[in-house]
């Protein structure tokens, strides 16, 4: 159009605004000590904080960021090369991914268990505590604003845990013997995941499904190393003495896989039909025309994405895993506070 300025927009230059003053960090209150939490990624500080947030007090305040390293640096292997420098004013947070189960078997599982001041999640992954079974209902009811229970998701991660757990046992075996080409990664994630979820009769019919998939995987595996197969026996029962049993299953294997190919799949089935369900009701007052429309509308407008949602969730803290490192997290913050009680007679 004639009289339009036709400017060329650019993408912020950061260099060009590097001589702009950085904001201070506020203050800390008489007598409180600044702790720094260094985690794997960005998507870890918003679960940590939410964690770290229960023992903040007026001897102690944490601030959750990723390592600070020129290179920009992340992950677990990173802040295992941290180890050295860390202390009481410098916490390391990662994944216990197998080293948790592995209980000393490898040494990055023996470094994780032994740190002082390197936590872990028990679990496989952050995202194992967020996809915690009794926290899902909630996770649909901010979502989709409707509290209606329709679907029982405690229930079916115990159904679908017992399932898996044979093929399970094989790939964490695999990993702790350093051989996953025997079962990859990638096998086992296209073995355990859900590609719908049935949600009437309590999502029995992709369940069995899941059966027949997991039944044709585990006795191709027993074919191909029979000489395997009392070995994973016993390895499922030392597991055991980890409170890995097969009802529990989901609380240990690969994070994302159960969060993006088993949970979303369930959540999003699920909070589709509190949608519908909240429309009908809306449908069926006595409102017609710009007011119902209305109505719609501020209802469509309420909904949240269910991943955020998910993402946001912490009602993981009534899981029996997280409640160790809870424990573990109460020892650390007593010792500290009490060194610095120390420090100041």
């Amino acid at each position: 159009m004639k009289g339009v300025s036709k400017r060329k927009y650019r993408p912020v230059d950061w260099e060009r605004r590097s001589d702009e003053p950085l904001l201070q960090r506020l203050p800390l209150k008489e007598g409180q000590r600044l702790v720094r939490v260094y985690v794997e990624g960005y998507d870890d500080v918003a679960f940590w904080r939410g964690i770290f947030d229960d023992f903040e007090s007026d001897r102690l305040t944490f601030e959750i960021s990723v390592p600070p390293r020129p290179d920009l640096a992340k992950g677990k292997k990173v802040l295992l090369g941290m180890l050295p420098e860390s202390n009481e004013e410098s916490v390391l947070c990662v994944d216990s991914d197998f080293d948790y189960l592995f209980d000393g078997a490898t040494e990055q599982s023996r470094l994780v268990n032994s740190s002082q001041f390197m936590f872990h999640t028990y679990t496989y992954a952050t995202e194992n505590y967020l996809c915690y079974g009794p926290s899902l209902h909630n996770v649909c009811a901010k979502a989709t604003k409707n509290d209606t229970r329709i679907f029982d998701f405690e229930s079916f991660l115990i159904a679908y845990s017992r399932i898996i757990y044979p093929l399970f046992l094989w790939y964490a075996y695999s990993a702790r013997l350093g051989s996953e080409s025997r079962y990859t990664l990638l096998d086992f994630k296209n073995s355990v995941k859900i590609n719908y979820l049935e949600v009437e009769n309590g999502g029995e019919a992709t369940l069995e499904w899941l059966r027949r998939q997991v039944k044709r995987r585990l006795a191709s595996l027993q074919q191909a190393h029979p000489e395997s197969v009392k070995e994973i026996e016993d390895f499922g029962r030392q597991l055991r003495h980890k409170a890995l049993f097969p009802e529990n299953t989901y609380l240990f294997m690969h994070g994302h896989t159960l969060m993006d190919n088993v949970v979303m799949v369930m959540l999003n089935a699920v909070c589709d039909k509190l949608k519908q369900i909240s429309g009908y009701n809306i449908s069926q007052s006595i409102r017609r025309g710009v007011s119902l429309g209305n109505e719609v509308s501020n209802y469509r407008n309420a909904v949240r994405s269910v991943r955020d949602m998910l993402l946001s969730n912490e009602g993981y803290k009534e899981c029996f895993l997280y409640k160790q490192l809870r424990d573990d997290l109460r020892r650390y913050t007593l010792n500290a506070t009490r060194e610095q009680r120390r420090s100041e007679k």
